[in-house]
């Protein structure tokens, strides 16, 4: 006959011995007005924290209603403290004039720090692919430490595909996805912000990221002078003339000289100056058909004045 397993579950000692109401206090006393001079950034925090109107409207509502979720804070051996989550509440509450910031005290080592410090990131609507980059290589680091060494009977080296087979499980991208977005670790940060900006692909960045720092600076180069940015074709090229030895800057200056259709009298719009200049109530799908009014309308207007100048 299978053994019924038990209901009955054995009480903490903070169970037998403190009432929910204790419990309730203690977790409450963890939060606590923290001077803004003694709370440092976390360690190449791979978020953006932009001064745009975001940051403004969190402005406004802390000088009206406070910081109402605490920022997270541990505590560090000098004595300081260490942000996990809440740059921008922190930057908000500079910028509003305040000294301190309303934080939850946490126990955490550097690892688990790291690893929370990504997940509460990860809440935000919007990241861009350099953040996605920095995070998971940063978390998959710290989940690697964690998973430690194999034993002596398991031979796999458990840090590197158990933790990238939970990061890929955690987060839903594949382990060949989060592998792409580490690559891209190592491009040049001009390369990495045209990604950011969309004016190059995830694939052909990702060839890009095994070239090495001179010849991604001659790529840049390139990119200025010609206007366009290398197809995944071209990426590919330029990847294995480097991998025999063979990428000078004459060869990439041939590569990327060849005029692609796709490219042909385009039009280069920053993402950022282009979106602060429409109202957040228009969503990012209806971008294109709202600059294509507004031009429609100033062309109008310029029409208009033509007209009236030349009577």
């Amino acid at each position: 006959m299978a053994e019924r397993k038990s209901d009955f579950h054995l009480k903490t000692f903070d169970d037998l011995f403190t009432t929910q109401i204790q419990r309730d206090d203690e977790k409450l006393s963890k939060i606590k007005e923290i001077p803004l001079s003694e709370i440092d950034d976390f360690p190449d925090h791979p978020f953006k924290v932009k001064d745009d109107e975001d940051m403004l409207e969190l402005i406004e509502s802390i000088k009206e209603r406070g910081v109402i979720t605490p920022a997270t804070v541990r505590q560090k051996e000098d004595g300081r403290y260490e942000l996990i989550s809440g740059h921008r509440r922190k930057r908000a509450s500079e910028l509003a004039g305040f000294n301190s910031l309303r934080c939850e005290v946490v126990d955490l080592n550097k690892d688990e720090a790291t690893i929370l410090m990504v997940e509460s990131n990860f809440q935000r609507s919007q990241i861009l692919p350099s953040e996605k980059a920095f995070a998971y290589k940063m978390r998959l680091e710290a989940m690697k430490r964690k998973a430690g060494r194999p034993s002596k009977e398991n031979l796999v080296p458990v840090g590197q595909n158990y933790s990238r087979n939970e990061l890929s499980n955690q987060i839903g991208e594949s382990q060949t996805q989060i592998q792409r977005y580490i690559r891209l670790t190592n491009l040049v940060p001009e390369l990495l912000e045209f990604v950011d900006e969309g004016r190059i692909k995830m694939r052909p960045a990702v060839e890009l990221s095994y070239l090495d720092e001179d010849c991604q600076r001659d790529i840049v180069d390139e990119i200025d002078m010609n206007e366009a940015t290398p197809s995944h074709d071209q990426a590919i090229r330029m990847r294995r003339f480097f991998e025999d030895g063979k990428l000078t800057t004459e060869v990439i200056q041939a590569i990327m000289s060849e005029e692609k259709p796709n490219q042909k009298e385009r039009i280069v719009l920053r993402g950022d100056r282009v979106r602060s200049l429409i109202p957040k109530s228009i969503p990012l799908s209806q971008t294109e058909d709202y600059v294509c009014k507004a031009l429609e309308y100033y062309a109008k207007h310029i029409r208009s004045r033509n007209e009236r100048d030349s009577r």
